[in-house]
């Protein structure tokens, strides 16, 4: 039977949702995508860029995976500010682990941490606002918001 399976979100376009309970600590995704330098990742973005969507996760060596080249369902996984995923990275390789049990149905959350190049740019930083509506929310997707 699947784990996984990706379709409609009520936080934000398409999500990953368990099909079956998922242990804690269960790896569950790897993040695929080409791997590349950001300032690549970057260009085609803004030339080929989905409305609404970025699919790029960084590496602590400084490279990209993006997501939209070759990726997989792990490039649905939307952001809250409780999220009941983890990402790890290992070996410049991004996987998906659960921090707690989680239900058939139930959607998959990880916590974006997103940066700017110029905080003070209030108009993108409402591009990046929290839908997530947990108790605690913290109104962004951006680590400076924690």
């Amino acid at each position: 039977m699947r784990r996984l399976i990706v379709r409609r979100s009520p936080v934000h376009g398409k999500g990953v949702f368990a099909m079956r309970p998922l242990a804690a600590g269960e790896r569950v995704l790897e993040y695929k995508g080409e791997i590349t330098a950001w300032r690549d990742a970057l260009r085609r973005h803004r030339r080929e860029g989905v409305a609404g969507h970025t699919f790029l996760f960084g590496l602590s060596d400084g490279r990209v995976i993006d997501g939209s080249r070759g990726g997989n369902s792990a490039r649905w996984l939307n952001h809250a500010c409780m999220p009941n995923c983890e990402t790890i990275e290992d070996d410049g390789r991004i996987f998906i682990h659960t921090v707690r049990r989680i239900e058939p149905g139930e959607e998959l959350f990880i916590e974006y941490l997103l940066a700017l190049d110029d905080p003070s740019d209030e108009e993108a930083r409402l591009q990046y606002a929290c839908r997530c509506a947990v108790a605690d929310c913290r109104q962004s997707m951006l680590a400076d918001a924690r």
